[in-house]
């Protein structure tokens, strides 16, 4: 909350910050200029008091917008819904962690911005793990898009940008056919063009190495040297052949039971010695159950089986398997590159994902050493710090420069202070903090401003975003097709008003107010579209 409102107040917005008085931020909040409310729960009578007033004669509220950033996303869902029974025309951006249900608030809440901070923030992380400057992800017309080379952009590709190789001046938005040349394009993904040697989890025989470790393998020695001594003695003592004699010491040892008629004739010392071995047997098979089920039911077992394989290398390091951390493991297995997660919770969202995608997991501190030496940091290109604890990322960092110096690091650290100090002095690699990449899409969404990407191509830019189709102007009517300017601007997709997104639009369909046009175009072409698509002002009076 704390960034969002530095981004408000700095871009001159009068803002109202509902806050919980236990958290750290309370003061720090109110000394950037915001009005604060102390409170545990938010609650209708809490609202009115914000300025989401609306009353039934239709007067709007004082309040222009709310934003919700509560990481519950029920709290949020049902704050939203409170909020738009108050006023149905109050304009609502709500920070959600699952997208799926994000999707549907849409249609719930009416003019309502959903903004998912893992999804804005995650390529940041990925793109300095990778040294990765030639990819721009945006969102765009309800999508999550990539921009970048052609042969780096999975296929289909949604449009061709631009074609830097044909001549000294690349050429924008070239006229699109079959099969359109460029080398800049638009798409929805990323191709896998290598993929380092896998590293892969280590399974159940890895697993079995694991369990029987150093207290099993004594155990099982010295229950092996005790069949040993008792074949012989029963071999020697009580003239028995050796493999009935190796049966009957297996039988005493392992709590078995002895049942050989012949047994029954040997010296009594005999006897009391099997007894005495018999006990001990039992005590051993007591030790070696319980170390078993410890390694097996135990907390253990998510390591072991989710371990690493071998001795991995010029792989990526994620620490912290969180709600960024998942994204980050989905968006590096589509690039192709090999991962290993470290979470030191089971039950993180990230681990799920890493399951789902066959990616190996470490459980355990990963500010710890013996935890990153399990997955391999001392052999990455790469390791991405980035729970949810600024001193744990540090720590990890540290730990992790001293095992691979050549590793290149990232941190996720809140603290901006801290983190500039940290990368001045400490020289550990990169800090990025989620709150500050997000912040300003969440400040852009707030005063309804146009947010655009800009893509360049060679020695020239491209500008992508949304226009919406103001009443008054004269592209109502009009049909689609007609905005379209070769080398100067390309709609790309339509929303009609209260509809979805058509990345395939009817170009031949009339215009009407408040479609909302996803394009691309260069600045003047962008600039004529704002023209035909704002209401004309009339003539000044003489």
């Amino acid at each position: 909350m704390l960034r969002v409102v530095t981004e408000l107040v700095s871009s001159g917005e009068r803002v109202t910050a509902i806050v919980n008085p236990a958290s750290r931020h309370y003061d720090r909040i109110g000394e950037l200029g915001a009005t604060v409310m102390g409170a545990r729960v938010i609650s209708e009578s809490l609202l009115r008091r914000a300025g989401v007033d609306a009353d039934d004669d239709g007067k709007p509220s004082t309040a222009r917008a709310l934003v919700l950033l509560d990481n519950d996303d029920v709290h949020n869902v049902h704050t939203a819904l409170t909020a738009r029974d108050m006023d149905p025309d109050l304009r609502i951006i709500v920070q959600m962690v699952n997208p799926r249900l994000g999707k549907q608030l849409n249609s719930l809440l009416g003019d309502c911005v959903v903004i998912n901070g893992p999804w804005l923030a995650a390529p940041a992380f990925v793109s300095d793990a990778l040294e990765d400057d030639e990819l721009t992800w945006l969102d765009l017309g309800g999508r999550r898009l990539v921009v970048g080379q052609a042969d780096l952009i999975r296929e289909p590709h949604l449009t061709v940008l631009a074609d830097t190789t044909s001549s000294a001046t690349p050429e924008l938005l070239p006229v699109t056919s079959a099969d359109p040349e460029g080398d800049i394009v638009l798409g929805t993904g990323v191709r896998t063009l290598w993929r380092a040697r896998d590293v892969r989890p280590a399974g159940w025989l890895m697993a079995m190495r694991d369990i029987f470790d150093s207290r099993v393998r004594k155990i099982a020695a010295v229950m092996a040297f005790l069949v040993a001594a008792g074949t012989g003695v029963v071999h020697f003592f009580g003239n028995i052949e050796w493999w009935r004699a190796l049966y009957l010491a297996a039988g005493v040892v392992t709590s078995a039971g002895i049942d050989d008629d012949k047994f029954n004739d040997a010296a009594p010392w005999v006897k009391v010695s099997a007894v005495l071995v018999q006990l001990t047997g039992i005590v051993l098979m007591a030790l070696l159950t319980a170390v078993v089920v410890d390694s097996l039911i135990g907390a253990r077992l998510s390591r072991i089986i989710g371990g690493v394989r071998g001795r991995p290398r010029n792989h990526v390091v994620v620490c912290g398997l969180g709600t960024v951390g998942a994204r980050v493991l989905e968006i590096l297995t589509e690039r192709g590159v090999a991962v290993v997660g470290v979470d030191q919770d089971e039950d993180a969202p990230g681990v799920q994902v890493a399951h789902r995608l066959k990616i190996p997991v470490v459980i355990g501190d990963s500010s710890n050493e013996e935890t990153l030496r399990s997955a391999g940091v001392q052999r990455c290109q790469s390791v991405l710090a980035i729970t949810d604890g600024d001193i744990t990322n540090l720590e990890s960092a540290m730990v992790a420069g001293d095992l691979n110096p050549e590793a290149r690091i990232t941190m996720r650290m809140f603290d901006h202070d801290l983190a500039q100090r940290v990368e001045r002095r400490l020289g550990l690699g990169h800090s990025r903090s989620v709150s500050m990449l997000v912040a300003p899409a969440i400040a852009a969404a707030v005063a309804n401003r146009r947010s655009q990407v800009t893509v360049p191509a060679g020695r020239r830019v491209l500008l992508l975003t949304e226009v919406t189709v103001e009443d008054g102007s004269v592209a109502v009517g009009r049909r689609l097709g007609e905005l379209d300017e070769a080398g100067g601007l390309r709609v790309l997709a339509r929303q009609d008003v209260g509809g979805t997104w058509d990345w395939t639009p009817a170009y031949e369909r009339p215009l009407r107010a408040g479609d909302r046009l996803a394009v691309a175009g260069t600045r003047s072409g962008l600039a004529r579209l704002l023209m035909t698509t704002r209401p004309q002002q009339a003539p000044a009076a003489s």
